[in-house]
């Protein structure tokens, strides 16, 4: 089977998936990511935002979903727990390098042009 090339992400993509990454796959669910991203970035996160990204990050099989345990807290119902697939792993590194490769020495530039 070919290698396919990692796919390149938008921003919030990216977001959503560093977030699920740093949770871990026991911890990042729709709410649990959310937080995060606001606790990192300090932006505010529509939860429903998160949940379709992670839709269709799980369309392009970059994540993985299951149900946890129920939770009393929540009626009962499960957490729909995110896992990182190898390929989004691969399409974090891919696009986080294209940044990095970007804003390298963008303080040196900007400087100059200040």
């Amino acid at each position: 089977m070919a290698k396919h090339s990692p796919q390149s992400l938008a921003e919030f993509e990216l977001l959503v998936l560093l977030a699920a990454l740093r949770l871990g796959p026991d911890e990042a669910y729709t709410v649990s990511i959310a937080d995060h991203i606001e606790e990192r970035t300090g932006r505010s996160v529509r939860r429903a935002n998160v949940y379709t990204t992670l839709q269709r990050l799980e369309a392009k099989r970059l994540v993985t979903t299951r149900l946890g345990e129920a939770r009393a807290e929540r009626g009962g119902k499960p957490r729909r727990l995110v896992s990182v697939r190898p390929a989004g792993v691969a399409s974090v590194r891919a696009t986080a390098g294209a940044i990095q490769a970007m804003v390298g020495d963008l303080a040196e530039i900007t400087r100059e042009a200040g």
